[in-house]
């Protein structure tokens, strides 16, 4: 029997109007859907791409990837669900794993893709990266001639010295570490320079020009962007 083919689709932010045909074909094609799962049982991909494409007929596989910073732990569950396709494309099913944004920048879907690489085919569906809708939502150039543009993610070691650099930034999943990038953005005299942008495409979408506005943690799907 023939092996699967795995596939890292890529479904956009939020609004499934900004989910790609080829995405749509790839997943209309596939007759496994794996989709990261949330402890509450959420899977946002796979609502994003319910409001795109009919799913009645797919078999749902849930990827209940950890959120911590052990490795020996990230490894082991890396491990374990990279099994859980493998055992779908040895029966020779097609496989689609469902992730936000581009499926090329920070997406679980890379380390499945690492393990499996060498034993199955693996195709990659690029698609609306997050950071490039909420930029498109508060009217936010990214770029400029010559400039650069640095991606971070927010909260991470070396973070206040990299705001230190010339061109343009963004902070990627900064609503859990939010104080302490409010204090690197002041410390680097960026603090004025900065727009967030918190669930973008999403119902509850909020855009904060002034940080100064925001009165509560605005989630895990937040970006800002900041100005040289």
């Amino acid at each position: 029997m023939n092996k699967g083919v795995f596939w890292g689709v890529s479904v956009g932010p939020g609004d499934p109007e900004l989910l790609t045909l080829a995405a749509q074909k790839a997943i209309l094609r596939c007759p496994v859907l794996a989709v990261p799962r949330t402890k509450g049982e959420h899977m946002l991909a796979l609502s994003i791409a319910q409001g795109a494409a009919d799913l009645s007929d797919k078999e749902i596989l849930p990827l209940d990837f950890l959120m911590t910073t052990d490795p020996k732990a990230l490894t082991e569950n890396h491990r374990h669900l990279a099994g859980l396709v493998a055992q779908k494309l040895d029966q020779g099913l097609d496989v689609a794993m469902l992730n936000l944004g581009d499926a090329s920048i920070y997406a679980t879907f890379s380390y499945l893709m690492e393990l499996l690489a060498g034993d199955y085919e693996v195709k990659v569906i690029p698609g609306v990266p997050s950071f490039c809708a909420a930029a498109a939502a508060a009217r936010f150039p990214l770029t400029t001639m010559n400039q650069p543009l640095h991606i971070l993610p927010a909260g991470k070691e070396g973070m206040e010295e990299q705001l230190t650099q010339p061109g343009r930034f963004v902070l990627m999943k900064s609503g859990r570490q939010l104080p302490r990038v409010q204090e690197a953005l002041r410390q680097a005299g960026l603090y004025e320079k900065s727009v967030l942008v918190a669930d973008c495409g999403l119902p509850s979408q909020a855009i904060y020009e002034n940080l100064d506005d925001i009165r509560e943690n605005p989630g895990y799907f937040t970006t800002i962007l900041v100005k040289e």
